[in-house]
C-alpha cells in the first residue's frame, strides 16, 4: 500500500487541481439559420459550415409509407 513521505498541504493540493474544473459551452449562432452550434464545427440542424453547405439534410422520411 502506498504510504505518502510528506503531507501535502490544502494549498499545494488545490493548486495542483486547479486546471481539472470544468469550462462552460461557448456557443455561437450558425450564420444560415441562427441556430447555436459549437465553434469551428458544423450547424446539426442546417448542415452549413462557413456559409457553405457541407452535409445535406435528409427531409422526414414517412415510415408508414415504406413499410406498406
Amino acid at each position: 500500500m502506498a504510504v505518502q513521505q510528506n503531507k501535502v498541504s490544502k494549498s499545494r493540493r488545490n493548486n495542483r487541481r486547479s486546471h481539472d474544473s470544468l469550462t462552460a459551452a461557448n456557443p455561437n449562432e450558425c450564420s444560415n439559420c441562427g441556430e447555436l452550434k459549437r465553434p469551428h464545427h458544423i450547424c446539426a440542424s442546417c448542415g452549413h459550415y462557413a456559409d457553405k453547405e457541407v452535409v445535406a439534410q435528409v427531409e422526414e422520411i414517412d415510415l408508414e409509407d415504406d413499410a406498406a
